[in-house]
């Protein structure tokens, strides 16, 4: 029940000032809406341009499928399995872009030699490509006389292009000339070799062979080569692999190229080198065992030839011994366990090269062999009981049988692997060749680049619009000078009509030339400028009432902000309302009022200054009844010090009594010291500040100037007001309605 009201009306004025500043910000981008427009339009010219002149960009696709490994004999289930694995999809992609596989298509295809011819420059690529040859060779005749460059139907076949290791990557011109003949520069423009089509040519470290070409003499073609790493990687970044689907086994390969063949070429051989690499991996292990068993024939054949041999020696020797019966039995048992243990030590060989020797297949294997060594020497401590001519045949005939049954067994196992190495197909296979959809490059996406170049140009236009405004920070609201404690009297709208009479343009305001030669007030009475001077003719009666005298001093913060066309124009204003008016031109420096008046500077204030002239001798009447002119006069070495004399006092004295109002125009004060001299003696000091020109500070700064003289600045005339939208939409304190009688 006690709580207070809360007061929302500062948040009321907060909003509302926010709103007043996004309306601004809206009115400040229509004031540049031609510039806008014109920046977007040229900024979408671009792009449809980059879009038609691009080079088109075709995307080659290629299909792979990672199979599971399966056996490829029937019937060899559990030999096959010892040497195929499967692989994953992932494993398969980056062994497809290894250096391996890539480097051997960079090999095969040259990669790293780019040779292609020199276009014009901007349209050379566009005639170029819209070329079609009729005939077989044909060429495109050259434009606008320029027969160095290729125009539609040259073509360059390079075999072999070696150059000094430094110079790598660097560019290269091959010129043609007649007869099949070329010349080859290097970079720094000198000829390092020259030859023929056809024929390897080397010289010093360069080396060159074409095969074929294609051109007209004088044509120019551009050859690089690139290293060959570099070249790979980069191969590698270019070529995308990814699988379809999550386990899907699915490999799908994509290469982009300008050249739509270049781009199935350079697939279909990098699939091709991954497809017989998985093959030569899958039978890798097959071959290594085969390689040992070719290794281990021999050696077995040797060594059963040997024992055959010494086995007819001893039985020619002995004339034809027979074992007996029971030595037979003893033969076969121990024939038995040697070529079960010789089997048994090929297991443990392949097992050697799979698991570390505390594998547990591997000790089962070591335990077997354990085994039938034990039996074996269990039935040969039966045959030391044999007599000796027993005990020799029999061993020479276990050596021969052993012997025999061995080469067998590793004669069918060779025979077995072979069949298992050739009938390898590999666990991957191309589904899909590399294609290209030639109608439809994927890049550039025209339509695409020419709506982002169009927005891109609006964005930066209006960025421009607004980094503009944010930098010139002119002042275009009456509001802010009088936030600094200075009253705006009138605010003066800038009048075409003026620039008219003087033949002025905005150019020619900044540059000072082109000085007026009329008075608007007289010229065009019913401007709404004059109305506003008008209105500032009835404040200054107000403000001027405690005032000192009636010398009024204009000055303003710097050059071109119109204070002579304030003063003149005021001046004849006063003087139409029937009080008598005298303009004083105290520019002793750079004065031009005499120009509007149609008189000459001479004869002026610096020459009474000086004491050369009385008042009488230097007071010009003008055409405008009640208003008399005093020009600058000679230029003076030091109008200062003219001002500062005694003789300005007298002057003011004069001319405060003779005239019922003395408007004295003066310099910028930032510029030099007279205004605070003239504003001294005057009753009233006026400031004009320029619409959009002068900042904040340099008018507060203008002011501190006065101030540090000791001279109160009664008001600001804001002159040179441009009807904006962002007026219209932010500001609302001076609004200036023409308002004529009926004819």
């Amino acid at each position: 029940m006690n709580a207070k009201p809360v007061n929302n009306s500062s948040n009321q004025n907060k909003t509302a000032t926010q709103e007043i500043d996004l309306l601004a910000l809206v009115g400040t981008l229509l004031d540049r809406k031609y510039f806008i427009i014109l920046f977007t339009a040229v900024f979408a010219i671009i792009g449809v341009a980059v879009a038609i002149l691009s080079t088109p960009i075709y995307k080659a696709t290629a299909l792979i499928q990672v199979e599971e490994s399966s056996a490829s004999v029937p019937g060899l289930d559990d030999m096959a399995g010892m040497f195929e694995s499967s692989s994953e999809a992932v494993t398969e992609i980056e062994l497809l872009k290894s250096r391996s596989v890539i480097g051997e298509a960079v090999d095969t295809l040259k990669l790293n030699i780019i040779a292609e011819p020199k276009l014009f420059p901007v349209i050379g690529g566009k005639i170029y490509r819209g070329f079609v040859a009729e005939q077989p060779n044909e060429l495109a005749s050259p434009l606008l006389g320029a027969s160095s460059y290729a125009w539609g139907g040259e073509s360059i076949n390079v075999f072999r292009f070696d150059v000094p290791k430094a110079l790598e990557g660097k560019e290269f011109e091959l010129v043609t000339e007649k007869n099949n003949r070329y010349k080859l520069i290097n970079p720094d423009g000198e000829t390092v070799l020259t030859g023929a089509v056809g024929q390897d040519e080397v010289s010093g470290f360069y080396s060159l062979t074409i095969r074929s070409l294609n051109a007209r003499p004088g044509t120019t073609f551009t050859l690089i080569k690139n290293n060959r790493y570099r070249t790979v990687v980069e191969l590698q970044q270019e070529i995308s692999a990814s699988e379809k689907g999550k386990d899907s086994g699915i490999i799908t390969l994509a290469y982009e190229h300008k050249s739509s063949t270049h781009a199935e070429k350079v697939l279909n051989k990098v699939s091709q080198i991954y497809v017989r690499r998985n093959v030569e991996r899958n039978s890798a292990e097959a071959k290594k065992s085969l390689d040992f068993l070719e290794v281990q024939l021999p050696e077995v054949k040797k060594q059963l030839e040997q024992s055959e041999q010494r086995f007819n020696d001893y039985q020619k020797q002995r004339k034809s011994i027979n074992i007996t019966l029971e030595t037979q039995g003893v033969l076969e048992q121990i024939v038995e366990l040697d070529t079960t243990l010789q089997e048994l030590e090929l297991k443990r060989l392949e097992l050697s090269r799979k698991f570390k020797r505390e594998h547990p297949a591997y000790q089962g294997i070591v335990k077997q062999i354990q085994a039938v060594q034990d039996e074996k020497q269990q039935l040969t401590s039966k045959v030391s009981n044999l007599p000796e001519t027993q005990q020799e045949l029999l061993r020479l005939t276990r050596d021969v049988e052993v012997g025999n049954e061995i080469y067998m067994l590793l004669l069918s196992k060779t025979q077995e692997l072979d069949i298992v190495r050739a009938g390898t197909v590999g666990n991957v296979r191309v589904v899909d060749v590399a294609a290209v959809d030639t109608t439809e490059p994927v890049k550039p996406k025209k339509a695409l680049i020419a709506v982002v170049a169009t927005l891109l140009g609006g964005f930066l236009a209006v960025a421009i619009v607004l980094i503009q405004k944010a930098m010139h920070r002119g002042v275009e609201d009456p509001s802010e000078i009088e936030a600094l404690g200075l009253p705006v009297y009138a605010s003066v709208p800038h009048s075409d009509y003026q620039d008219k009479l003087s033949g002025f343009t905005e150019r020619a305001r900044k540059n000072k030339v082109n000085k007026p030669k009329s008075i608007l007030a007289l010229d065009n009475p019913a401007d709404l400028s004059i109305e506003a001077l008008r209105s500032l003719r009835t404040s200054l009666h107000f403000a001027m009432m405690e005032a000192k005298n009636n010398i009024i001093a204009i000055s303003g913060p710097s050059p071109s902000v119109g204070k002579s066309f304030i003063s003149v124009n005021l001046a004849t204003v006063l003087a139409q309302s029937g009080k008598k008016v005298l303009i004083v031109d105290a520019d002793m420096r750079k004065g031009y009022l005499q120009t509007q008046f149609g008189l000459k500077w001479d004869n002026g204030l610096s020459d009474y200054l000086s004491g050369r002239l009385n008042l009488a001798q230097i007071t010009k009447p003008t055409k405008v009844e009640g208003l008399s002119l005093i020009t600058r006069g000679q230029i003076p070495p030091n109008p200062s010090e003219l001002l500062m004399h005694s003789n300005f006092s007298q002057f003011i004295e004069e001319v405060s009594a003779e005239y019922d109002l003395v408007i004295i125009d003066t310099p910028p004060i930032l510029a030099v010291t007279d205004p605070a001299i003239v504003s001294a003696h005057s009753g009233t000091t006026l400031l004009v500040t320029r619409f959009g020109q002068n900042h904040l500070r340099e008018i507060e700064l203008t002011r501190n100037r006065f101030e540090q003289n000791g001279i109160d600045v009664k008001g600001v005339v804001f002159n040179g007001v441009v009807k904006k939208a962002s007026n219209a939409y932010g500001y609302y304190g001076y609004y200036n309605y023409e308002y004529k009688s009926d004819k």
